[in-house]
């Protein structure tokens, strides 16, 4: 579904993509891991086309995404980002279906909100709190009402950047099932970043660690524990000692 290829990215000489490769099976669930500054999100950036890579290419089902345009890409994928990123100024069904009725196929409002009032059912909040605004939510909740806008328009990829941060365990433990139950019942693509190994082993299907702007490690999550990669074992053991060095 995704093919990513030798991809790199620098910013003020300091490389941070330095040939990254990766396949992404459609209706797999893939994990991108890592610590903090290894280049998780640059990554998912140059995928959306926040940023532009210096060199390498995307593909879409064997299609360049420099020819099949980002516009066409965007229109098949959902998105949960990192703190909810939900609009201040609009309520609960208006954030959900905001794409809904702004998008290329625009429905009216009431068929928006009937839209709105599914997925929130869908990942286990009641319709009424439809018309409450995100400052009215608590943490756990905003993350709901975000996977509910993710899905929002049937995506066929979904990107889900650290899903559980700032959660409590159990509420963690509720959305990584939640994105679990989706990912199987829709048949999506995902594609997660996260340094959370209980995420990573909850919501893959495959795991790909990122270390010194290339992929470490990439694998099927039954094999974790089986690897020999040095990298991988100090990531999993969250030890201190081990080829990762910290920096400053």
């Amino acid at each position: 579904m995704i093919s990513i290829k030798n991809i790199k990215k620098a910013f003020n000489q300091v490389n941070v993509l330095n040939g990254i490769n990766l396949d992404v099976t459609k209706g797999e669930s893939m994990v991108v891991i890592g610590g903090s500054g290894t280049g998780k999100s640059v990554l998912l950036k140059v995928i959306l086309g926040l940023i532009q890579p210096d060199s390498g290419e995307i593909f879409l089902e064997g299609q360049s995404l420099s020819r099949i345009g980002r516009e066409q890409f965007l229109e098949r994928f959902g998105m949960l980002f990192q703190g909810g990123a939900l609009f201040d100024s609009l309520n609960v069904w208006q954030n959900i279906s905001f794409r809904l009725i702004r998008g290329n196929g625009r429905i009216n409002a009431k068929e928006a909100r009937e839209i709105a009032e599914q997925k929130l059912q869908r990942v286990g909040l009641k319709p009424e709190i439809s018309e409450l605004f995100p400052s009215e939510l608590s943490g756990g909740m905003q993350k709901r009402v975000g996977l509910a806008r993710a899905i929002a328009s049937n995506p066929e990829i979904i990107f889900f950047d650290e899903p559980t941060t700032g959660l409590d365990p159990i509420m963690a433990g509720v959305i990584n099932e939640l994105i679990r139950e989706i990912v199987v019942e829709m048949g999506v693509t995902a594609i997660t970043i996260t340094h959370d190994m209980a995420s990573a082993r909850a919501i893959g299907d495959k795991i790909a660690m990122i270390h010194n702007g290339i992929i470490q490690w990439n694998g099927q999550i039954t094999d974790l524990e089986k690897s020999n990669d040095p990298y991988l074992i100090q990531f999993l053991n969250g030890s201190s000692n081990g080829p990762i060095k910290l920096t400053s």
